[in-house]
């Protein structure tokens, strides 16, 4: 069995860059993402802003000098709980590396950086489609709010 390696994104690092690059690619190039892979300029866009963000968590796994998996997340603030959260924006796995326990290994990875901090909660989102997404997470302890929550957006652009 494969050990896979967990990293925390070292955005001065170039292979790290581009790591990241190659996978938020390899999300959107996924029936799950729907989008135009990222063009060059975007690409250093993304590193610059996830760096700069003050709140952005980026973790990274690996094996065999391989990048297969990313998880993006940003700490906020809970006014009710009066504690940091952590919102995971992204959960992106290799297709071929899928089913293997990278998504877990990141999963797992997030929760103990959200403790490390402090945080009172991890929230997420899913689409109602991803049913393997939805199985890890609530093998993780995740499960729907209660009461329901939409999940709503307004585009900028």
């Amino acid at each position: 069995m494969e050990t896979f390696n967990l990293f925390p994104c070292d955005f001065s690092c170039a292979e790290h860059r581009k790591a990241l690059a190659a996978l938020i690619n390899v999300y959107i190039a996924d029936e799950m993402g729907g989008g135009e892979p990222l063009e060059a300029s975007e690409e250093l866009r993304l590193a610059q802003g996830l760096e700069q963000h003050p709140s952005a968590v980026v973790l990274l796994a690996g094996v065999h000098g391989k990048y297969v998996g990313l998880l993006v997340a940003f700490e906020n603030f809970s006014t009710f709980s009066v504690r940091p959260m952590i919102n995971i924006h992204d959960v992106i796995v290799r297709p071929e590396y899928r089913g293997r326990g990278v998504g877990r290994l990141l999963m797992n990875g997030m929760i103990q950086e959200a403790r490390r901090r402090g945080a009172a909660r991890i929230t997420l989102e899913v689409r109602k489609d991803n049913l393997a997404a939805q199985h890890l997470y609530q093998s993780l302890g995740f499960e729907e709010t209660s009461p329901g929550m939409y999940y709503w957006r307004k585009s900028l652009e």
